[in-house]
C-alpha cells in the first residue's frame, strides 16, 4: 500500500490531509511536535475507518529529530506522497522583528521543510509526489508577520527550485498557497475582525482545512501527473497574483 508521510499532520489543515489521503488509500504517517492529543485523536478516527496509520513526534525545527524520523521502519518500503505542512506563525509588526524571532520561524518552516525532503528522499518512490504548504503571504508580504512571509517565500523558492532539478526523475512538486483558513491561527478573531475579514474575500466565506486538503489530493494524484512546480491558489479569490 502507498505511504503518505504529512508533517504537522494532527491538527487543522493537516488533519484534513491525513484523512484525505487515508480515504485515497494511502497508509498515513503523521508528525507532531506539541499536541498530541490532536494527534491522536486523528490516528485513533483512521483506525477505526481501518486505515494503517501512526503519528510521530517530530519538532521540524531540530533537524536532529527530523533525521531520526528516517529511521522509521515504514520509510523502507518507500514514501509515495511527501506533504510539508507543519508550520508556526506568532504575530508581531515588521518594524519590530527580532533576529530570534527569523531565526526561529525560518528554523521551522523552512530549514525545517528542506530537512524533512532532505532525510527522506532517499526513500521517495520513482513517481512521488511533494507538496509544500505555503501561503498566500508567501508573496504579498504581511505587514504583522514578515518573519512567515519570508520562510514561506523561501519555501516556495526552494520547492520551484527542487521542482525542475527532479523533473526528470519522475518526482513531481508542487506547492500550495492558502489564503485566510479557517484554523487556529484565526482563532483569535473577534466579532468586528472576522466580518472585515470576511469582507475582503470575494467568495464570503473562510476556507476550509477540507479546501486545502482536497487540493492536496489532486496534486498527490494521476490527474496532475503533467504539473510540477506550480502554487496553487486556494483563498478565495482573496489573492490573485
Amino acid at each position: 500500500m502507498k505511504l503518505a508521510v504529512i508533517t504537522g499532520g494532527g491538527k487543522g489543515i493537516g488533519a484534513a490531509i491525513s484523512e484525505s489521503l487515508a480515504a485515497d488509500g494511502y497508509r498515513i504517517l503523521l508528525t507532531y511536535n506539541n499536541d498530541s492529543q490532536s494527534a491522536e485523536s486523528v490516528i485513533s478516527k483512521l483506525r477505526q475507518d481501518g486505515v494503517d496509520c501512526v503519528a510521530v513526534k517530530v519538532d521540524c525545527g531540530r533537524t536532529d529529530e527530523v533525521f531520526i524520523l528516517a529511521d522509521h521502519p515504514w520509510m523502507q518500503d518507500g514514501v509515495d506522497a511527501l506533504v510539508l505542512n507543519h508550520g508556526m506563525y506568532h504575530r508581531s509588526p515588521a518594524r519590530e522583528l527580532t533576529m530570534n524571532d527569523l531565526q526561529e520561524t525560518m528554523d521551522v518552516n523552512f530549514r525545517g521543510a528542506v530537512a524533512v525532503y532532505t532525510a527522506l528522499s532517499k526513500y521517495l518512490s520513482k513517481k512521488a509526489s511533494i507538496v509544500a504548504i505555503g501561503s498566500q503571504l508567501g508573496i504579498r508580504g504581511s505587514p504583522h508577520g514578515a518573519h512567515y512571509a519570508a520562510s514561506k517565500g523561501a519555501l516556495h523558492a526552494w520547492a520551484r527550485s527542487l521542482a525542475i532539478d527532479i523533473a526528470n526523475s519522475g518526482q513531481r512538486v508542487n506547492i500550495i498557497a492558502p489564503g485566510a483558513i479557517d484554523t487556529d491561527i484565526l482563532s483569535g478573531d473577534d466579532r468586528q475582525k472576522r466580518k472585515e475579514r470576511l469582507k475582503q474575500i470575494p467568495m464570503g466565506r473562510l476556507g476550509t482545512p477540507d479546501d486545502v486538503a482536497g487540493v492536496v489530493s489532486f496534486l498527490c494524484g494521476p490527474n496532475s501527473s503533467y504539473m510540477t512546480g506550480a502554487i496553487l491558489h486556494v483563498n478565495g479569490g482573496l489573492f490573485l497574483p
